[in-house]
């Protein structure tokens, strides 16, 4: 192993027998602590030298490293434990969370009608069905979501598989008074889009529109936290809420593919605005603001640092600066930043806006593509209060396994919403009010 290099890199050099001639090579990266990446595969055909390179994005030091690492695939494995066992910090930026940015206060817009959802369907479940998805407000619950089908990741709580028709309707009643009009269509359209993964794929017992479970941590009150969250493939939504306060992060939203071309639901697409809205700015900006938003000049990995498991991920903030943008640049920064909030109903997103306005100077804009601009890309939003990740990933259920990996397309997104500086799952509120009122 030689190395590293300038920008943080080591170099592996394998050479293979003539024998290995006309086979496909299948293999993943693994470092000392038994973390790596997705699999790739090489087809030897020929006596040509064939260059590969893997790490993960920006690190501590800020290097560009391609290819986030997948700390656990399986539930219940020693490496989910040791995850769970690490305390949470949260998305920090040199390891340290700003403790200064969060407060329990009064907004204003009532949490009553998600209460009130949430009690209905709690109270159609039998006391069996009740027990394996209600967990107290402080449980590693939280914690425990994936994007790994269930293939690989079984999930903990209540399926909406399982359950009656009336109780589904319920379930959705909840998601409809927690999310906005916009935010229950995207969940709806990306669960409609696992059914047609499924049909694609012919792999029902994976995938679908009903493999998503349930669980509720602490009981709805109007003074007491609480929360829920639904888990599955593509869609993942945590839900904390402390009397009239709510934080809807970690929002895992993603789709393979992204547009449907026949059938029943043709001309389907799920993220054609965060596409479009992203693209679009980046486009806005003059030759020097692209220059520094640009941190990475190939888009041949798969870029998201803050997908699953990665709640203590350091990330520093990288690219062109809110500073640095004109006045109509900057409301376009918002509109794009809003099309993501605004998922969550609409009284809470109005008040998530104004904390993002509030730290506009402190928000960067990072870009990452190749050569080609109809090309895949990434790009990340990241701010005190705010971090959005939208990722162009390699094809994983549609890709042909007797080919190389073509690596990223446009057919496969994954987008990341957190609230840095120890805010997911609501951990700083709840900590303030445990510290307030529930001190021993």
């Amino acid at each position: 192993m030689e190395g590293p290099d300038q920008n943080g890199f080591y170099t592996k050099t394998l050479i293979f027998p003539d024998t290995m001639r006309g086979k496909v090579l299948e293999y993943f990266y693994q470092h000392a602590w038994n973390k790596r990446d997705f699999r790739h595969n090489l087809k030897l055909d020929s006596s040509q030298t064939v260059s590969d390179w893997w790490g993960c994005l920006d690190g501590p030091a800020g290097n560009v490293r391609p290819n986030q690492l997948l700390t656990v695939v399986n539930s219940n494995s020693p490496e989910e434990k040791a995850e769970l066992a690490t305390p949470f910090v949260g998305i920090t930026t040199a390891g340290k969370p700003d403790n200064s940015l969060f407060s329990i206060h009064k907004t204003g817009v009532s949490t009553l009608p998600m209460k009130n959802a949430v009690n209905a369907f709690l109270s159609s479940l039998s006391p069996e069905q009740k027990a394996i998805c209600t967990f107290p407000i402080e449980s590693d619950e939280w914690r425990r979501w994936s994007n790994i089908d269930i293939g690989l990741y079984k999930r903990t709580g209540l399926c909406l598989e399982a359950i009656s028709q009336p109780q589904k309707d319920l379930a959705f009643d909840m998601l409809k008074e927690s999310l906005s009009a916009q935010g229950i269509k995207k969940a709806k359209d990306i669960m409609q889009m696992e059914a047609h993964l499924a049909y694609l794929t012919n792999q029902f017992q994976v995938y679908g529109a009903d493999k998503y479970w349930l669980t509720f941590m602490g009981t709805p009150s109007d003074t007491e936290p609480w929360g829920w969250q639904l888990d599955g493939h593509h869609l993942i939504i945590n839900c904390f809420i402390l009397g009239d306060q709510m934080v809807m992060t970690p929002l895992f939203m993603g789709s393979e593919p992204t547009h449907i071309e026949t059938g029943e639901h043709k001309g389907l697409r799920t993220f054609e605005k965060e596409e479009a809205s992203g693209f679009a700015f980046y486009a806005s900006l003059t030759s020097e603001q692209k220059g520094k938003a640009l941190i990475w000049n190939k888009k041949d990995h798969d870029f998201n640092q803050t997908e699953g498991f990665h709640d203590n991920e350091i990330l520093p903030q990288t690219g062109l600066w809110a500073t640095e943008l004109s006045k109509s640049q900057k409301k376009a920064l918002l509109q794009l930043i809003k099309l993501y909030v605004s998922n969550m109903r609409d009284g809470h997103a109005k008040i998530k806006m104004k904390e993002v306005r509030a730290h506009l100077s402190e928000t960067t804009f990072t870009w990452i593509q190749g050569d080609l601009v109809n090309g895949p890309f990434y790009y990340r939003i990241h701010s005190p209060v705010i971090l959005i990740e939208f990722d162009h990933h390699g094809p994983i259920a549609l890709r042909d396994p007797s080919k190389p990996r073509p690596g990223p397309s446009k057919a496969h997104i994954h987008t990341v919403v957190r609230t840095p500086n120890g805010n997911d799952y609501g951990k700083d509120l709840l900590k303030e009010h445990l510290e307030k009122h529930h001190k021993h």
